[in-house]
């Protein structure tokens, strides 16, 4: 990539003030609340008596995307800035995204598969996603021979852990409880409330990049490419690995969309709200590669409902 490229992309920034920086959190955790609205126990338990699928979709999603990921970045060299790298690592290390429930029964997918993938990996966010993102990051730095450029790669524990805490963790609970105690409440709020929050999240995406529009411009060229490489990968190891364990057709798509769609709202939250970069100098890759996943990842996720269907239509002629 053009080093004046490189320039344009890390020289763009997004600073909120603290009722934007709430206005985010707000709405994520009203996103993280709205799909477990949809979570119910007794799925769990019907899961889990063929837990086959459930560990080979954890393993997809929270161990080989972020393997995977490393090595696509190392792969396409100096065709990306660190930053834009640092950017891929902090998407596969977040947890599952909030609309591939949605997707996967738009998919006629196993959405019950679906919401416990869902469930497991933001569970598991509080651990997984800062490690993921500090060991391959700095394996990134360390490989790509600019460690000495910028400083060590140092997770704030303490920030990350609270604020997936706060963000994920406790609105997850409160909608499981939700739907246990008030079924009929959280049938009718389910469907809005995702719909709305996940617009609204998209637009304070848009607002918050609105000053740098001009550069943004320049440059979405690249950054497309690469979420659309990235993304790709991602989608193609879900269906890769479900394959390789012979997973029925419903489950494949499933661990497809799980693998392919990421949470990566949380990962713009945590590098607005916590001091990740904070001794970093300017670092807009890791920014716009974060943001264009949270647009690019539902467009990437109807095309494939699409094509789901499309291939069972195909096989209904056949029939």
């Amino acid at each position: 990539m053009k080093p004046e490229i490189v320039s344009l992309i890390d020289g763009i920034d997004v600073t909120l003030n603290a009722g934007g920086m709430n206005t985010i959190n707000i709405v994520l955790a009203f996103v993280m609340y709205g799909v477990a609205l949809g979570i119910k126990p007794g799925m769990f338990v019907e899961v889990f008596k063929k837990p086959k699928s459930v560990l080979v979709g954890a393993c997809s999603q929270i161990i080989l995307l972020p393997l995977f990921t490393f090595l696509l970045a190392l792969a396409i060299g100096s065709s990306i800035s660190w930053t834009m790298a640092m950017g891929m690592i902090l998407v596969a290390s977040c947890p599952g995204g909030n609309i591939s429930n949605f997707i996967s029964s738009l998919s006629k997918a196993n959405v019950e598969l679906s919401v416990s993938l869902t469930a497991i990996s933001t569970a598991l966010a509080i651990l997984t996603t800062p490690f993921n993102f500090w060991f391959y990051g700095n394996l990134y730095m360390d490989l790509s021979n600019i460690a000495g450029e910028v400083p060590q790669l140092a997770i704030p524990l303490w920030d990350v852990f609270k604020t997936i805490f706060i963000l994920l963790g406790i609105p997850l609970t409160l909608g499981i409880l939700t739907a246990h105690y008030l079924p009929k409440i959280a049938e009718k709020l389910k469907k809005p409330m995702q719909i709305f929050s996940i617009l609204f999240f998209i637009a304070m995406i848009v607002l918050s990049f609105m000053g740098n529009i001009d550069a943004f411009l320049k440059c979405i060229k690249y950054i497309f490419l690469i979420v659309l490489i990235h993304n790709l990968l991602a989608l193609l190891l879900g269906y890769g690995t479900s394959s390789a364990f012979r997973l029925n057709a419903r489950d494949r798509r499933t661990i497809t969309i799980e693998t392919g769609i990421q949470n990566s709202g949380l990962g713009l939250v945590l590098l607005l709200g916590t001091s990740i970069f904070a001794d970093f100098p300017p670092h807009g890759g890791t920014l716009v590669i974060t943001a264009w996943w949270g647009i690019w990842h539902i467009v990437s996720g109807l095309v494939a409902a699409l094509l789901f269907n499309l291939s069972d239509r195909k096989k209904r002629i056949r029939a």
